[in-house]
């Protein structure tokens, strides 16, 4: 039997089931819109529950759970339904509710705390706050890689270390503490130079 041409078959397919397939729902409308928001809630609240670690300092292992979870979630969002029309319609509905629970966390200080929670003082007058950094799940290096990435060479240097309800660490330095580097040390004997030079004159 002989294969019909590439052309023949293609005006074989209806060319009114295409625009179909891609911009008829497949589900009804409402339910799109309710399995985006329960989702990204559900998202939300596991991010809420998995601590700032995870927003912090993600290995390789926290990486492979987002990269799944984000392949779970799209069945559950999209469901029987791979039109575009339901495709935009989702990323409309995250954007309104991302900018409502965010609209809602600026306003209300209880909104702010369910959804993003408190920061965590990790280190206080050069003291770390062991119990506080275990309970986030971080390491000593996790810590000490935050200190050394804001100009801290040991706690000791630090007066605080705070971590924000989105995972960064905040570290604010007793400047008078930390040793002079070669070029600052430079810097300042050739100013006193020129103070000396200028005096003399």
């Amino acid at each position: 039997m002989i294969a019909a041409p590439a052309a023949a078959v293609a005006s074989a397919i209806p060319a009114t089931s295409v625009w179909t397939d891609m911009f008829t729902l497949e589900i009804p409308p409402i339910e799109k819109v309710l399995r985006t928001v329960l989702v990204y809630v559900a998202i939300v609240l596991v991010l809420r529950i998995a601590g700032k670690r995870l927003l912090a300092q993600m290995n390789a292992l926290d990486l492979v759970v987002v990269l799944l979870i984000s392949n779970v979630v799209q069945n559950a969002i999209i469901g029987a339904d791979n039109s575009v029309v339901g495709g935009v319609l989702g990323v409309i509905v995250l954007i309104v509710v991302n900018d409502l629970f965010d609209r809602l966390a600026q306003r209300f200080a209880w909104a702010r705390w369910l959804l993003e929670g408190r920061s965590t003082i990790l280190i206080s007058d050069g003291v770390i706050d062991e119990p506080a950094v275990r309970r986030l799940g971080l390491t000593d290096h996790d810590v000490m890689e935050a200190l050394h990435s804001q100009g801290a060479d040991k706690p000791a240097e630090v007066r605080s270390a705070v971590i924000s309800p989105g995972g960064r660490i905040n570290v604010a330095i007793h400047r008078d503490d930390q040793p002079a580097s070669y070029g600052e040390l430079r810097a300042a004997i050739e100013d006193l130079k020129r103070h000396i030079d200028t005096k003399g004159a």
